[in-house]
């Protein structure tokens, strides 16, 4: 089964919401090597001006992975799991995720292309604060291998 082109436009219902966790990020920045204070002391993350520890850019792709299982998970949509590579990700953020942040994302599929035998899913995850203001836009694309690939 190739991948449903009909996703295009197709919005999700939001994820549950994530309360983002100060171990949490302090786990994922030793996990991707981000050394700033900011990261893992509360102290540091005020003096910078933050409510609490900053999560790396890179954190937001943890609240993306609930609005992404909900879209590999959908029927019609001819997504094979088992011949999906991640493609590449990309970030932009309003302001920076900070632990006791509860988020919540909504995914949108933005784009299906073929190319070589294979699909091209892109997709936009808006991830708001439990006051509905935009902290960060995640966007993936997902490689979904073709039969000979």
């Amino acid at each position: 089964m190739s991948v449903n082109p009909e996703l295009v436009g197709r919005t999700f219902p939001p994820a549950p919401p994530y309360l983002v966790g100060r171990e949490k990020v302090r786990e994922f920045s030793r996990a991707v090597f981000a050394t700033n204070p900011i990261h893992s002391d509360p102290a540091a993350a005020r003096a910078a001006g933050h409510a609490d520890v900053v999560a790396p850019a890179t954190f937001a792709v943890v609240v993306q992975e609930a609005t992404l299982a909900q879209l590999l998970a959908e029927p019609d949509a001819g997504i094979d799991f088992s011949r999906v590579v991640h493609g590449e990700q990309k970030f932009v953020h309003k302001r920076p995720i900070v632990a006791g942040d509860e988020l919540t994302a909504t995914l949108a599929v933005t784009s299906v292309k073929t190319l070589g035998g294979n699909a091209m899913v892109t997709a936009e995850s808006s991830v708001v604060d439990a006051d509905g203001q935009h902290v960060v836009t995640a966007t993936s694309t997902l490689v979904v291998r073709g039969d000979d690939a």
